[in-house]
C-alpha cells in the first residue's frame, strides 16, 4: 500500500472560515477569564459541544454559543490575537490563502462603530499576513436575520474597502429565514463594486436555496451547497458554470445536516464536476480545522492523493487570490503529489 502523503503539507486555499468561530478554545477561555464572562458549559467542557441545528431550537442553541464566544472579543488586541492565531492555525494545516468571513456589525458596538471595526479587522489581517506569510483577505457577510437594508449598508462598506483587503460579500445565518431575493440589491452593489458574491445556501434547506443564490444573487461561489447533490440538474448547472461550493464536512455532521461523515455527498459533487473548496467553518464549535476536512475526504470517502490534490487545486482556483499566488500554490500542489 502506498504511503499516504501528509495532508498538512498539501498547499490549499481556505475559503469558508467564520471570524469568531476561528478562535482557539484556549483563547476563548483566557478572554472569558479576562472579562469575567461566564461561558455556557458547552464551551468549557474541553471537547466540541453536542449540536444539532436542523430545527429552529437547535439553531438557536448554536447561535447562543456563538454569541457567547463573540462577547469575549472586546478590544482591538483581542481582534488582532484572534486573526493572528487563525492565520497560524491555517499555515500549520498547509493553507497558503485564507478568506475569513465577518459581519462587522457584531463587533462595532465594542470597537467604536462600524468603520473602526472594519479598519481594526483589516489592519489585523494585514499584520497577520505579514507575520505568518499567509495570503489573507476578508469576506464581509450580511445576516439573513436582519433587514435587507442593513445588508445594503454592509455592501457599500465592503466596496469602500475593496482596495484594503475585502474581496467578497456573503450572506450567512439560518437560510430558512430571509429569502435570497430580499438581498438582491445588496449583492448587486457588491458585484458592481468588484466583489465576489458568496452567499450561504444548500445547507439547512435543500437544492432550492442553492438555485435562489444563483438566480437572485448571481453567486460566484456557494457557502456549503452540499444539498445540491439532491438535484442532478442543479449539479450540472454548478459544474457547467464552475461555481465553487465551499463544503465543510465536519460542520455538516456536527449540525445534523448529515448523520455521519461518509453521508456528506463529497463524492457525488466531485464526480459531477462541481468545484469544491473544503472549509472548517467554525473550528471553535466543531472541533476540527482545515487539514481535518481533507482527512475526512480521504478516510470516509476514499479520495486518493491525486483526487485530494485536485480538491486543493479547486480551492485555489475558486479563491480571490491574485494570479501569482494561485500559480505558486498550484505548483506546490504538483510538488506535493510528485515530489
Amino acid at each position: 500500500m502506498e504511503h499516504a502523503r501528509d495532508l498538512t503539507l498539501l498547499p490549499k486555499a481556505h475559503l469558508h472560515l467564520h471570524f469568531t468561530g476561528s478562535m482557539r478554545p484556549s483563547t476563548l477561555l483566557e478572554l472569558a477569564d479576562k472579562y469575567g464572562v461566564r461561558l455556557p458549559d458547552a464551551l468549557t467542557a474541553g471537547e466540541p459541544p453536542k449540536l444539532r441545528a436542523t430545527d429552529e431550537r437547535g439553531w438557536f442553541r448554536f447561535q447562543r454559543l456563538y454569541d457567547a464566544a463573540r462577547s469575549c472579543l472586546r478590544e482591538p488586541d483581542d481582534i488582532r490575537r484572534l486573526v493572528r492565531e487563525a492565520a497560524e492555525e491555517d499555515v500549520r494545516d498547509g493553507s497558503g490563502w485564507l478568506e475569513i468571513q465577518v459581519d462587522p456589525t457584531s463587533y462595532a458596538p465594542l470597537l467604536g462603530g462600524m468603520i473602526p471595526a472594519v479598519e481594526i479587522i483589516l489592519d489585523a489581517v494585514d499584520a497577520a499576513s505579514r507575520e505568518t506569510g499567509l495570503g489573507m483577505r476578508v469576506l464581509i457577510a450580511a445576516n439573513r436575520m436582519k433587514h435587507p437594508l442593513d445588508a445594503r449598508t454592509l455592501a457599500r462598506l465592503a466596496v469602500r474597502y475593496a482596495d484594503r483587503g475585502v474581496v467578497g460579500f456573503g450572506l450567512s445565518n439560518d437560510e430558512r429565514r430571509g429569502m435570497a431575493r430580499d438581498f438582491d440589491r445588496a449583492f448587486a452593489i457588491a458585484r458592481e463594486g468588484g466583489l465576489l458574491a458568496a452567499p450561504h445556501g444548500g445547507e439547512l434547506t435543500g437544492p432550492s436555496s442553492v438555485r435562489d443564490c444563483l438566480d437572485d444573487l448571481h453567486a460566484a461561489r456557494i457557502g456549503h451547497g452540499v444539498r445540491a447533490a439532491e438535484d442532478p440538474r442543479l449539479l450540472k448547472r454548478l459544474a457547467d458554470r464552475q461555481i465553487t461550493c465551499e463544503v465543510c464536512p465536519a460542520s455538516n455532521v456536527a449540525l445534523g445536516v448529515y448523520e455521519r461523515p461518509e453521508d456528506v455527498p463529497l463524492r457525488t459533487l466531485f464526480e459531477a464536476g462541481v468545484p469544491l473548496a473544503l472549509g472548517a467553518d467554525d473550528p471553535l464549535l466543531f472541533g476540527s480545522r482545515l487539514a481535518a476536512q481533507y482527512e475526512i475526504a480521504r478516510s470516509h470517502h476514499g479520495f486518493t492523493d491525486p483526487e485530494l490534490a485536485e480538491l486543493a487545486r479547486q480551492s485555489v482556483r475558486g479563491s480571490a487570490a491574485p494570479a501569482d499566488v494561485q500559480e505558486k500554490l498550484l505548483a506546490g500542489i504538483d510538488h506535493w503529489l510528485t515530489g
